[in-house]
């Protein structure tokens, strides 16, 4: 069974949503969604891979199609990830007594003066590794996406902290919102839909 959907113009999560209901709904042999935003195509062309498809994209205009064709591989159903945008299996997170999501929603922290804002979230950054095995995925929106990106004294710290396991997500609408796409230089581009399921699944949320 093969089917198309067109979802441009809907907003951010619309299209990994619809997108998911219908995979995890029907037994699509492929899947063909047509969006009209690079997060959109990020999105949902990762949600397709974890769902065991093989992934192709064309951008014809300004739309962007993007078809899936379910794997060999991914017809184990013992090799699928359930929850969207997991980076960790369920061993690894089953291997994990507490996990910690960090929530970040600006590139500065408190209020009164930026500069000094700034300065500690850098420190707030730089200190997140004492939460040692417990600290699972750090999430960015709004203002905290330009912490992902080049030149932020913060992006090196985030980059020692992907490169330790910790799962990283950029949220795609505030990178567009922002003209900073081309310039993230670390973690997952991220939908709402990624970050209320990882909300779901913390032991713990640490917003900052």
């Amino acid at each position: 069974m093969s089917v198309k959907i067109e979802c441009q113009g809907l907003p951010c999560p619309q299209p990994v949503i619809q997108c998911k209901n219908l995979i995890e709904s029907s037994n699509l042999a492929s899947i063909e969604v047509v969006v009209d935003n690079a997060p959109a195509k990020e999105n949902v062309s990762r949600f397709m891979t974890t769902k065991g498809y093989d992934v192709s994209v064309e951008e014809k205009d300004s739309l962007i199609i993007i078809k899936g064709v379910k794997s060999v591989v991914g017809n184990n159903s013992e090799t699928e990830v359930c929850e969207p945008c997991a980076v960790m299996s369920r061993e690894e997170l089953a291997k994990i007594d507490s996990k910690t999501l960090i929530f970040l929603n600006g590139d500065c922290l408190g209020t009164g003066d930026d500069e000094l804002g700034t300065k500690l979230m850098f420190n707030f950054v730089s200190t997140l590794p004492e939460l040692g095995d417990s600290l699972w995925r750090i999430i960015l929106v709004n203002g905290a996406v330009k912490l992902s990106t080049e030149g932020h004294s913060c992006l090196e710290k985030l980059k020692e902290m992907e490169a330790a396991g910790v799962s990283i997500l950029v949220c795609g609408t505030c990178l567009d919102h922002f003209n900073l796409l081309d310039k993230k230089g670390v973690g997952e581009t991220t939908n709402m839909l990624d970050v209320v399921t990882s909300m779901q699944l913390a032991t713990k949320v640490i917003k900052a």
